[in-house]
């Protein structure tokens, strides 16, 4: 990994043991570059830095990979990039190694009864980048006219001991609205904020058809399928007195595990997986702009 994401230093950890993936060697150690079959970039670091500070000596036959995980209306200065890595790495399907921020996993142990937490409140949301033209902010300023909404963060209440999760388990709703809506863009306000939490997630962001290719469609509560935010608001509090019906969002858990992705630790290891497994084919990503912002 030629940047630590954000500068931040951690621990690349033992891919095996984490993630069953065998005979991997992750390092930050640029000297040792030369050796490596394949390099992670992280885009914002290469943005910050700049081309001049890739790598000079690029031997023959290793594999650039380009990371990003912020949506194309976050992401600057990919026409630059053009011709530069063989393969992409992302929350896309279509990826050359995806991986998205969280995922679910057949249960080794199904449950045939749920124990559900107790909720005490009814919707929250978390949010830190305010702006008023985003549309999960004009689309909430209609919602809390019919709907008691506890938001949290830079323009609201204080985290109970600093924690999403903790704070979010005591509703019974949350409200999983992305800063941008694009393709396959579900990121952890849905997987860590809502579900972790075991909270129903409203969510704003792609069509219900994008989000039914990661979950069950009876695990989540879509804005489209309202006329407006008068309709939702009068949905939510019928469930708040529907007890059976607000349970049956959860039937899915009986079938199913969360699982948080690691930042950035899983990254690397996934890397290295397709390394093994993707055989000397070369590729070449001519046209990034074009594909990540379609």
């Amino acid at each position: 990994m030629w940047w630590e994401p954000f500068g931040r230093s951690r621990p690349l950890g033992d891919c095996e043991r984490r993630f069953g993936i065998r005979a991997c060697n992750l390092t930050t150690d640029r000297g040792r570059q030369l050796e490596a079959q394949a390099v992670v970039f992280h885009h914002r670091n290469l943005i910050a830095s700049g081309l001049k500070h890739l790598p000079r000596v690029r031997p023959p036959g290793q594999r650039w990979v380009w990371m990003n995980f912020e949506s194309p209306s976050h992401t600057q200065g990919l026409r630059d990039l053009a011709g530069i890595f063989n393969w992409t790495m992302s929350y896309r399907v279509d990826s050359d190694v995806f991986l998205p921020y969280g995922y679910l996993r057949p249960s080794q142990t199904p449950a045939p009864h749920l124990s559900m937490p107790r909720k005490t409140k009814l919707v929250a949301w978390v949010i830190s980048n305010w702006n008023e033209e985003q549309v999960r902010v004009r689309y909430y300023r209609q919602l809390k006219d019919y709907l008691p909404i506890d938001v949290y963060g830079a323009h609201g209440l204080e985290l109970k001991d600093n924690s999403v999760v903790k704070t979010v388990s005591e509703y019974k709703f949350y409200l999983a609205f992305e800063n941008s809506q694009h393709l396959d863009y579900i990121t952890e306000k849905l997987w860590r904020n809502a579900f972790t939490s075991w909270a129903v997630p409203v969510v704003l962001g792609p069509a219900r058809s994008n989000y039914e290719l990661f979950v069950p469609s009876d695990s989540f509560i879509h804005i489209d399928d309202f006329a407006g935010p008068r309709q939702l608001a009068l949905y939510l509090k019928f469930l708040d007195r529907n007890k059976s019906r607000y349970r049956s969002y959860f039937a899915w858990r009986k079938r199913y595990d969360v699982q948080v992705t690691s930042f950035w630790e899983e990254h690397s290891c996934r890397v290295c997986d397709a390394v093994r497994t993707a055989g000397k084919q070369p590729k070449t990503i001519q046209n990034l702009a074009s594909w990540f912002e379609s």
